[in-house]
């Protein structure tokens, strides 16, 4: 296959290490949709926001596309796709990572003073920090700073330097925002707020946070495999899970806070949220004598 060298060969290092990659073009973005699915005429990939029967080969619909198997890349689909690319992305949720994008010098050392250290990788105009462990995407989440990890790619700019550390409560704190629909009659003025899990939320905890964080990255590991079926039950098993490593402690110990990111990483892989609540909520509320 020809190809530019450097770019396959930093996606075939990526996918070897079981990162999905997806090529770029000229201006740094993905490659249009192919003519079955320009315009959403394939009905979208079943991880997307509005799932549906594609199962397109070619690399379409963006993020989605994003494969860590190297057989894909030589398919006679990609060949040519590989000669025009001019980079490689990757999707940071599919490999269990989370990259807050800092866009400008302002919000660099905003991190600096607000984050835990991690693996950073320097950009034209700022940082990527990325932290072990997944979330939901969110543009503009302060001046400069854009969470990518669910649902979004991120441009590969190179391994960085430093030692990656466990995505902390403060980066999840800092998607607040959660899509609303107005009453009859009323106006959504402000969007409510979701408590990411931490010890604000968890001062009758016996656990350290390390462990519990570790726990549920594994189990939003497990809800996220599950792309084609089963995310639901699988959501309510690892609720319920989760709630009985807290039946001895005194409470409160946050599982409202752990029950909503299982939630959202139900809801990204295609979870009616309404379904995926009601099985996250069964899940908690069925280890008896638990903690709140």
């Amino acid at each position: 296959m020809s190809t530019t060298p450097e770019v396959l060969r930093a996606a075939l290092a990526l996918a070897a290490a079981g990162v999905p990659v997806l090529p770029l073009r000229a201006g740094k973005v993905p490659f249009g949709n192919c003519p079955s699915c320009k315009d959403g005429a394939c009905g979208g990939r079943p991880n997307m926001k509005s799932p549906g029967p594609c199962q397109c080969p070619a690399p379409c619909h963006a993020w989605a596309a994003a494969t860590a198997d190297a057989h894909v890349f030589a398919s006679p689909v990609w060949a040519p796709v590989w000669r025009e690319a001019v980079a490689v992305a990757y999707h940071p949720g599919g490999a269990g990572l989370t990259v807050v994008d800092l866009d400008n010098a302002a919000a660099v050392a905003w991190a600096r003073e607000s984050l835990p250290r991690t693996r950073i990788v320097s950009t034209t105009r700022g940082e990527h920090w990325i932290y072990r462990g997944a979330m939901p995407s969110s543009n503009a989440v302060r001046p400069g700073a854009d969470i990518k990890s669910l649902m979004q790619y991120a441009r590969w700019l190179g391994p960085g330097t430093g030692r990656m550390v466990v995505l902390p409560a403060a980066v999840r704190a800092l998607v607040v925002k959660e899509e609303a629909t107005p009453a009859p009659g009323e106006v959504a003025s402000s969007l409510p707020t979701r408590a990411a899990w931490g010890r604000s939320v968890a001062i009758g905890c016996c656990h350290t946070e390390r462990y519990v964080r570790t726990g549920l990255e594994r189990g939003l590991a497990l809800v996220r495999a599950r792309t084609e079926s089963g995310a639901g039950s699988r959501a309510f098993g690892v609720a319920r899970f989760l709630a009985s490593q807290h039946t001895a402690c005194p409470g409160p110990c946050g599982l409202a806070a752990i029950g909503e990111e299982i939630v959202a990483v139900a809801v990204s892989v295609g979870v009616p949220a309404a379904y995926a609540r009601r099985a996250v909520t069964n899940g908690l509320e069925a280890t008896v004598g638990r903690a709140a």
